[in-house]
Parts: C-alpha cells; structure tokens; sequence
C-alpha cells in the first residue's frame, strides 16, 4: 500500500480506494475477529470500516496515516457492531465439560479457558489487549487509534490483565475436587 494510493482514494479514484481495501483486508478482518469474537459480526464491522473510509477519505489530513485512521475506524465499527448486538454467546456447560474431558491435548483445554476468560472481558479491555498483543501496538499507538489518553491504555491494559488471572484463577478453582480427608 502506498501514499500514492492513498493520496489518488483521496481524489476520489475507485481503483486506488480497492487497491487499499485489498491490501488491508484480511489484517482487519482478523482484528475485528479477535476484538468482536464472532466471525459474522466481525465481518459486517469490516465492511462497515471501509463504507465509513470510502466516505470519509477526502477529509483524511494525512496520507501516511491511512492505517492508523482506517484502523481507528475498524474499532468504531467494532464498538458499534457490539452495541447493536446485545446478545452475548451463550455456552452450554454440558458442551464446554465434555470438550475438556474428551481432550486430552492439555494445550486445547488452555485455549479454551484462555477464550473463556477473554470472552469475559469488557469490550474496551478486550480491544486494547488485541492491539497490543496480537497487532503489536504500542500505547502510544493504540491511544491514537482509539482517541483516548495513554493513562486509559494503560489503565485499560492493567485491568484486563487482571481480570483475565482472575478468571483464570476462579477456573482453576472450580476446576479442581476437594481431597477427601483421611482419619488416622
């Protein structure tokens, strides 16, 4: 993706604007995936993203900054699509019980325990871990792309954190029998 691409979107060149969607694609798709964790919702924000930039790219101020904007962008749609779509998943016990008997991969049943306590997390908390953790964005990156304060990118990063451990904590807990006590 080049400035020059940008620049010629800019001008209102539909060629341009779809050499970008592509080169950017699937990198959004995947962010939303991880932000939103729902493959349908994730893609209807994507492609709301790029009608919002389609839109919106006349009045881009800086055509070196067309990722972090469109970025920006992608998250809105995110945070937008998760208030549309009250619903949360809904698991059976049943089903999440039986998947880690069955499994015996020990690495299996901490990805699920792992996606179980992120599913938990606020959407706020649960962005900023997955610009930081899976795009590599710093906090000074992540605050631009969001708009807020790095003090809330930290704030929001630390509380994340912690509200995963607890979570994994609480699943580990629950996870485990009592030892049954023997008399001498």
């Amino acid at each position: 993706m080049s400035t020059g691409d940008v620049l010629e979107a800019m001008r209102g060149n539909h060629d341009a604007f779809a050499a970008l969607v592509t080169a950017s694609t699937t990198r959004l798709y995947a962010l939303a995936c991880l932000i939103l964790r729902d493959s349908d919702r994730a893609a209807d924000a994507t492609q709301e993203a790029f009608v919002r930039a389609w839109r919106e790219i006349p009045r881009l101020r800086d055509a070196a900054r067309f990722d972090a904007w469109l970025r920006r962008l992608l998250v809105n749609a995110c945070y937008d699509e998760a208030r549309r779509v009250h619903r949360r998943a809904e698991v059976s016990l049943h089903s999440v019980g039986d998947r880690i008997v069955t499994d015996t991969s020990t690495g299996l049943a901490q990805s699920d325990r792992i996606e179980r306590a992120f599913r938990q997390l606020p959407l706020d908390q649960r962005t900023v871990l997955v610009l930081q953790h899976y795009a590599d964005l710093s906090h000074t990156e992540i605050a631009a792309t969001l708009g807020v304060p790095v003090g809330t990118v930290k704030s929001r990063v630390r509380y994340g954190v912690a509200a995963m451990r607890a979570a994994l904590d609480a699943d580990d807990r629950s996870g485990k029998t009592p030892i049954a006590r023997r008399s001498a």
